[in-house]
């Protein structure tokens, strides 16, 4: 009997803290998600079935004070975290707490240095990100259409806020350089082009018609309520979108001359601090600067010298690498896709055979300052359709699609984003996990696909032309030195304060000395912290995940396929916890509950 009751408090703890920890971690992921419709919309494909009303909530609106607010929000959820005992829940619940507390100290560590984040970035704002998730803004009944014209109506507010708290960057000594408000300044004009509007031209007008039509032709609305619909977007764009993006021009304008720094975030008191949290969160590795740059380098090194080797034994292949696309077979995106689904399908394990994948090209006026590509990421209830941007201006036909098609498709992007889904709604891990922000592995992993595809190229094309697996080696070789090069000049920018002439020297030593292409780099790394390390150190970090699994599993037979299946059940992830749970996890102990869909 003393047993019995020993056992049944034993559950009852074990059952009572994980449906604590539940409760609070289905708080926390709803709380998110109804912060901003936009996010919402492209989170949940049917937000009813989680008891939300989409059409009451608001795009978020910044008011003063509140980056001190959000950091307290961050301590009261680290707090209310400390008073669960992750000993007492099931292991999936013991994971996703983990990754939670890793994931909010990461951010409070961050958000203590208020008024350092940039939400208006040249490259990443919120300025040009808007416009596109607009455009692909999801419309599959009337309720979608209501929903998207009123959060065309919120936006003179949403902006209005992001206008309040650069003038308090601004006051505090940390607003934008004039060169990158001056970026800003002129994405705003073009991407809310009058001209376009006053010719009924503008790309949120055609992409907004197109969706319509679909509608119509699927006889889900009516004629006379679209040409209605139609002309309220009309009205809402160049009456409504378009005067904010002016005023947030203008005001930006206003507060050109306030940012005197030009060097970076180590020229801001706090600088190095700031960027050392900013880099931990962004990548998700624990390493040290000092660790990082080390890692850069041999890496640089290894690659540079082995590109060297190369042009020496074989001299021509400086010549043909500009002209490297001409050598790879011209295919279709989508044919793409489907080859390189089939020849990764040995070392990656399936992901259910239903995913489709619609390509589609970014619109012209959006081409400046857009990716070369990028995946939109579906539904969290609804991971079937997924959808691939292409950048016309920046991605060349022939080998240069390919590897692109590698990193955004199979088996990058959108293939960890499905597998990750299907496999934690099978093992039903709390859906917060897909609000954890790990772009170092996100990232990462897709790097990691774009330069293995570098062998199935290879493989495609060695029969009939043998002469390009050296090439292609030749072209893989200079992406990473590239990719490493760039990442160290984040960190000698940002954290050791280098100016724009220590970079061009650094440049010029290795053979870059275009005056353009130096001034690029350097205002792209300055008004993108820790982006090309999200990459690059993310794809490091895996391939010493790689090596040392190597080594653990040698008795029990390393291959790519045990490797791959690893990583992919446990993240996406920080690397540290990655690192943790390598150690002690046998390759057989990964299921594979996915190809038991198939």
């Amino acid at each position: 009997m003393f047993l019995f009751i020993l056992f049944t408090l034993f559950l009852y703890s074990r059952f009572h803290e994980d449906a604590r920890f539940e409760k609070f971690a289905e708080k926390f992921f709803l709380t998110d998600l109804c912060s901003n419709p936009i996010n919402l919309h492209y989170t949940l494909m049917n937000p009813a079935d989680w008891g939300i009303d989409e059409s009451s909530l608001t795009l978020p609106v910044y008011h003063t004070g509140q980056a001190s607010e959000e950091l307290e929000e961050i301590r009261t959820a680290l707090r209310r975290l400390e008073t669960f005992h992750p000993e007492r829940m099931s292991a999936v619940n013991q994971y996703t707490y983990i990754l939670l507390s890793s994931y909010l100290s990461a951010t409070e560590d961050c958000a203590s240095y208020l008024y350092y984040e940039e939400p208006l970035s040249p490259s990443s704002g919120a300025q040009s990100n808007l416009p596109v998730l607009l455009a692909e803004y999801r419309l599959n009944s009337a309720k979608d259409i209501e929903n998207y014209l009123a959060v065309l109506a919120q936006i003179p507010a949403y902006l209005e806020g992001l206008t309040l708290y650069e003038r308090e960057k601004a006051d505090h000594g940390l607003f934008m350089s004039d060169a990158l408000a001056d970026k800003v300044i002129e994405q705003c004009g073009a991407l809310m082009d009058e001209q376009a509007l006053q010719s009924d031209n503008h790309f949120l007008e055609i992409t907004f018609a197109k969706r319509l039509d679909k509608l119509l032709e699927q006889h889900l609305i009516e004629e006379t309520d679209a040409a209605c619909w139609r002309a309220e977007n009309k009205r809402l764009l160049t009456t409504v979108v378009a005067p904010a993006y002016n005023r947030l021009a203008d005001e930006l304008t206003l507060l050109k001359g306030s940012g005197t720094n030009t060097r970076g975030l180590a020229g801001y008191e706090d600088g190095q601090e700031y960027y050392q949290a900013c880099l931990r969160l962004a990548t998700g590795s624990y390493r040290t600067i000092p660790e990082i740059k080390q890692m850069l380098s041999g890496d640089f090194e290894k690659n540079y010298v082995a590109l060297i080797t190369l042009l020496r034994e074989y001299p021509a292949l400086e010549d043909n690498l500009s002209s490297l696309s001409s050598t790879f077979p011209t295919l279709p995106p989508e044919k793409i896709l489907a080859g390189l689904e089939k020849m990764t399908a040995e070392d990656y394990p399936a992901i259910p055979s239903e995913t489709e994948c619609t390509v589609k090209y970014v619109d012209k006026a959006l081409e400046p300052y857009s990716a070369p590509a990028f995946y939109m990421i579906p539904p969290i209830d609804n991971t079937k359709e997924n959808t691939i941007y292409i950048n016309r201006m920046d991605t060349a036909e022939g080998l240069s699609l390919f590897t692109t098609m590698a990193h955004e498709g199979y088996p990058g992007h959108l293939y960890q984003t499905v597998y990750s889904g299907y496999y934690m709604h099978s093992t039903g891990a709390n859906p917060l996990r897909s609000l954890l922000s790990c772009g170092g592995y996100i990232e990462g992993w897709a790097t990691y696909a774009e330069l293995n595809s570098y062998d199935y190229a290879i493989r495609l094309t060695k029969e009939k032309h043998p002469e390009t697996e050296v090439l292609y080696l030749a072209d893989k070789l200079n992406r990473q030195i590239q990719l490493s090069l760039y990442s160290m000049l984040d960190i000698i920018i940002h954290y050791e304060g280098a100016s724009y002439d220590r970079v061009r020297e650094i440049l010029s030593a290795i053979g870059i000395s275009d005056e353009e292409s130096i001034r690029a780099v350097y205002e792209y790394i300055i008004g993108e912290p820790c982006n090309y390390l999200k990459y690059y150190l993310g794809y490091l970090e895996i391939e010493a995940l790689k090596e040392r699994a190597e080594v653990l599993w040698s008795e029990d037979g390393f291959t790519l396929y045990r490797f791959h299946t690893f990583l992919l059940n446990n993240g996406p992830a920080d690397f540290r916890t990655l690192s943790r749970l390598l150690e002690t996890t046998r390759p057989d102990e990964n299921s594979h509950l996915l190809e038991k869909k198939n």
